[in-house]
């Protein structure tokens, strides 16, 4: 039986807990907190540790899911979240002030884990706006000389989820679907 593990991380109400939740076979387990600092302005609670989902598959493997607290307070879970890990989903909320510099951040603050790895990033609640496109994502990333997997997704979908973690595993091992 194999075993892996794949962290999401993002700011702040990106929509990590909810993708976390559509993909589990289990009770996802949450560390949420009621929020006491600006973050009560985007939701009422906020991750304080981590949130713990697992996804069973064939022949037996399984993929636990670790979803960071979105909030920089909280980032020395980050390393510890990340060991073991086979890579890292990006989710980004596309309503928020400015995406470029949430992407750049967590890109940088997880450049380590992301070069050892790999990354795919979701951008959610692109119906809020279509501003910016998934082209002006990809003009970015290119900028910062990275061309990770990047998908439109809604975190309640377990099926939009589910593709983002199939692209990750993919760019890891393209044989994957032999």
């Amino acid at each position: 039986m194999s075993n892996y593990k794949i962290i999401f991380t993002g700011p702040v109400g990106a929509g990590k807990t909810t993708a976390i939740s559509s993909l589990s076979d289990i009770p996802v387990l949450g560390t949420d907190e009621s929020a006491s600092d600006m973050t009560v302005h985007r939701k009422q609670t906020t991750t304080v540790a981590m949130d713990y989902g697992l996804m069973k598959l064939d022949a037996g493997e399984r993929i636990h899911l670790y979803g960071t607290p979105g909030q920089e307070r909280f980032d020395f879970m980050w390393q510890i979240l990340t060991k073991g890990g086979v890579g890292l989903v990006l989710l980004l909320d596309n309503s928020r002030a400015d995406p470029f510099q949430d992407m750049r951040f967590f890109i940088n603050s997880f450049e380590d884990f992301i070069a050892k790895t790999n990354l795919a990033i979701g951008v959610t609640r692109m119906d809020m706006g279509q501003a910016p496109s998934l082209t002006d994502y990809h003009d970015e990333l290119a900028g910062l000389g990275i061309k990770p997997p990047i998908f439109e997704v809604d975190a309640r979908k377990r099926n939009d989820i589910n593709q983002l973690v199939e692209a990750l595993l993919f760019s890891l091992d393209p044989w994957l679907g032999e």
